[in-house]
């Protein structure tokens, strides 16, 4: 049964760094697109960044420029370094899994993700 596991999130000063993990356990992890979707309190679930199985990457408008997500297939697990964070980057963070998109793009449609994490609370605030 696939598991993901996020960790990393915290509490953090704007302008600050912090990377999130999200370890996976899934068979062809490679074969899989992966991604980072965040909540804020009151908001829907939506897409920040992701990450093709071929490396292509894709990110959000909001955090272009600042995040990078990365992928390590030996140890099955995904990245996300978010810097220059800012009070509106506050949000419960989540890891998912998919075999939709295509070699350059991952689906934006949270509908098309197939296995998620428990979440990881980031923070940002003085």
């Amino acid at each position: 049964q696939a598991q993901l596991v996020e960790s990393g999130g915290g509490l953090v000063q704007p302008g600050n760094s912090l990377r999130l993990s999200c370890a996976a356990s899934l068979a062809a992890f490679s074969l899989y697109s992966m991604g980072w979707f965040r909540q804020a309190p009151g908001k829907q679930r939506g897409f920040i960044a992701g990450i093709t199985s071929a490396n292509y990457t894709n990110y959000a408008d909001s955090v272009k420029g600042r995040f990078t997500i990365s992928r390590d297939n030996a140890e099955n697990t995904v990245y996300l370094h978010m810097n220059s964070l800012k009070p509106e980057d506050t949000a419960v963070y989540y890891c998912g899994s998919t075999r939709g998109g295509n070699r350059y793009s991952v689906p934006k449609d949270i509908r098309l993700w197939r296995y998620w994490g428990q979440g990881t609370q980031v923070t940002v605030s003085s």
